[in-house]
């Protein structure tokens, strides 16, 4: 919607799978394109001076913009990349790294340069991107306000927009990728990095930007968990016969 209140729904070309809403001078836009092909991924490899995940969609990103005071956030690949760990100090020491490496050798014969170890979970702390540094986030107590998102308020625009994943040489998953849903009154962006090596570990880090629309108000959360494979394992397997026992 604009500042007038009427609805305001914008899709791009065919390519762009992508979509934009405006509220309340508040633009929320979604750029969704097909996977790299090679030579933007050797370029983005040289740039970062690591190997990219196997699916990395370069193209696609999130951004919330708010023109009247300059402010804006956006979430994109590259960005999320660049906080990965390229020292290789925390990078998991398990004997499917060594795998994942070879497979990485294979698939990027040409890029000789990229051989040093970094974190091949592709873990990342990544919060956004801000684009005003006068318009910085501050710490606060003030949470986002659950009670008000449960609310069965009409959904405008809803989307999700992959940044990248990769199959760990087929033993886990590791992906980050953003979703979003715009709702009359507010907003919430989640953008989440999932990790599960199996027999391992898994491991979340989850940025949420709540949106306030009535206010302005712009609240920014990060939290970060992860838990070893078997009691993630044993606590699921606990659920299950509950659920199995008392249905």
């Amino acid at each position: 919607m604009n500042g007038q209140g009427s609805l305001n729904v914008q899709f791009p070309a065919a390519s762009d799978a992508g979509g934009t809403i405006s509220q309340r001078g508040f633009k929320i836009t979604t750029h969704k394109l097909p996977i790299l092909k090679a030579q933007p991924i050797e370029q983005m490899t040289s740039k970062l001076g690591i190997n990219v995940p196997e699916m990395i969609f370069g193209d696609n990103w999130v951004s919330i913009e708010h023109a009247a005071s300059g402010w804006a956030v956006e979430f994109n690949t590259f960005d999320a990349l660049d906080r990965v760990d390229k020292t290789g100090g925390s990078m998991l020491q398990v004997a499917a790294s060594k795998s994942w490496q070879s497979t990485r050798q294979e698939k990027h014969e040409s890029i000789t340069e990229v051989v040093k170890p970094f974190d091949w979970s592709y873990t990342t702390d990544y919060k956004g991107t801000l684009r005003a540094e006068n318009h910085m986030f501050e710490p606060s107590t003030s949470p986002i306000p659950l009670e008000l998102l449960k609310r069965p308020d009409p959904i405008l625009f809803f989307d999700e927009v992959m940044l990248y994943e990769d199959e760990m040489a087929d033993n886990g998953i590791t992906q980050f990728s953003c979703k979003l849903r715009v709702m009359p009154s507010r907003m919430l962006l989640l953008c989440r990095f999932f990790m599960r090596l199996d027999d391992v570990l898994f491991r979340i880090r989850d940025t949420r930007i709540y949106i306030d629309f009535s206010s302005g108000e712009v609240i920014r959360e990060y939290i970060a968990k992860e838990e070893e494979y078997e009691a993630v394992r044993k606590a699921s397997t606990r659920q299950c016969d509950y659920d199995f026992t008392h249905h």
